[in-house]
C-alpha cells in the first residue's frame, strides 16, 4: 500500500525504517532519502511507525 503518494513511498519502506529505529515519520523519510511534502501522509506514517513499536 502507498503511503506518501508525493515520494511514492509504500507501507513496508516504512514499517523498515520503524524496524531500524527511526521513531518518527521525519526520520523515516529521511532514511529513505525523502522529505513529507503535501503533509497528508504523516499521521498515517506515524501510525504505522508506532504499530511497529509497540509490536518490538
Amino acid at each position: 500500500m502507498i503511503v506518501c503518494n508525493c515520494n511514492a513511498i509504500r507501507e513496508r519502506q516504512v514499517r523498515d525504517a520503524a524496524r531500524a529505529g527511526h521513531a518518527d515519520p521525519l526520520s523515516a523519510y529521511a532514511s529513505l532519502g525523502r522529505r513529507p511534502r503535501c503533509g497528508q501522509c504523516v499521521s498515517y506514517a506515524r501510525q504505522i511507525i508506532e504499530e511497529e513499536r509497540a509490536a518490538a
